[in-house]
């Protein structure tokens, strides 16, 4: 019987390594499905913009990419609140939780944490509709409740959005936004930003249940331990009560995760961080710079993927440079602006990707115009 359960154990971890690599497999194409998903609706949000602020689509793009370089559920949050700002006067972030909505983080109200606390009205005007609903809901300021008006006032046209942010089937957070004084509200490229933090969302809770998996299958005991115990006033993760759709139920989170590690798993962390290429670093500096390198990744997979007849034929004739400049100066410049007065300056990770990547390690395929 012992040598059964013992067999047993050994076909668990096999299966539990398999599916958790396969998971791991998966996780760049899901991204570029949702990349995907946003350049299908950017002519509709393009035509807004070309209207309204003058916001081009490259400007949308970027703002997707810098939701998806967060890693943990804040910096996406952060990321959306900032990148939505760009097509709004205010905005703010109301987290769903047991049958209320609390504010968590806001941009344009005059402090980041003026609605920390405030709770909306889930039962009335767009914000029943789109709770309700799940869909983006246009009103009127007066909709919103007289406590609202009372306590952060409204825009001068008066016009209102409230927009569903979804996880697992269900409305995690409400974005409310509107024009404030200068009347700017683009609610076709708000919509596509909460779209894509939605399944950004999806993703690094599935990275990190695939994470988890990959640990338990390596030789670690996991235990379950209870949940924190967090009111909707906490916000240390805003989302901690829903689990990913893609997983079942019974794998633990990351946060969850209690790893004992035996003999077999503490021999193999030994050249993982020896290889660390930041190790000797502070975990603040370190973790800077592996931001900044899975940015610059990010911005130089959108350029191969919306230029995949260029990048063939730039590698084909060694001018990659020249048919690509204007997009490789934008992200190069976006990635500057991000992390060029950080710690991760130092490791040029922008222009070691575009010769990884798009030339290939060959830096001769970028051609002679191209910076060495």
């Amino acid at each position: 019987m012992a040598e059964q359960n013992q067999k047993q154990d050994e076909v668990r971890q096999l299966v539990e390594h398999a599916t958790a690599q396969a998971f791991q497999a998966q996780i760049p194409q899901l991204q570029s499905q949702i990349v995907q998903r946003v350049l299908q609706a950017l002519p509709a949000a393009g035509g807004v913009a070309a209207s309204g602020a003058g916001e081009d689509s490259g400007t949308l793009v970027h703002a997707v990419s810098n939701i998806h370089a967060g890693s943990t559920q804040k910096e996406i949050l952060r990321a959306l609140l900032d990148s939505g700002s760009g097509y709004c006067a205010r905005i703010a972030l109301f987290v769903v939780k047991s049958g209320a909505a609390s504010g968590w983080q806001s941009r344009g109200f005059g402090d980041d944490e003026a609605v920390k606390d405030f709770s909306l009205d889930l039962n009335a005007g767009p914000v029943a509709h789109t709770y309700q609903n799940r869909v983006a809901t246009p009103g009127n300021i007066a909709e919103m409740g007289r406590r609202f008006v009372a306590q952060f006032g409204g825009p001068a046209n008066e016009q209102v959005l409230v927009l569903p942010l979804t996880l697992k089937e269900k409305v995690a957070a409400l974005v409310y936004a509107d024009g404030g004084d200068s009347g700017k509200l683009n609610s076709s490229a708000l919509e596509l930003l909460v779209i894509a933090t939605s399944a950004w969302l999806e993703v690094v809770s599935l990275r990190k249940q695939a994470a988890a998996k990959e640990d338990a299958a390596l030789g670690g005991r996991v235990e379950t331990a209870p949940p924190p115990v967090q009111t909707v006033s906490s916000f240390s993760d805003p989302f901690a009560a829903h689990a990913p759709m893609h997983v079942p139920a019974a794998i633990p989170s990351a946060a969850e995760v209690v790893e004992v590690p035996s003999a077999r798993a503490s021999s193999a962390a030994a050249p993982a961080a020896a290889a660390d290429p930041w190790a000797g670093m502070s975990a603040e500096d370190a973790d800077i710079h592996r931001k900044a390198q899975r940015f610059a990744r990010l911005l130089v997979d959108e350029i191969k993927l919306y230029n995949q007849a260029k990048v063939a034929e730039g590698r084909r004739h060694k001018d990659l440079y020249d048919r690509l400049k204007e997009d490789i100066d934008k992200s190069r410049g976006t990635f500057q602006k991000r992390y060029g007065n950080t710690a991760a300056a130092s490791g040029d990770y922008f222009h070691n990707e575009l010769l990884r990547s798009l030339a290939e390690d060959d830096v001769n395929i970028m051609g002679s115009n191209f910076r060495r």
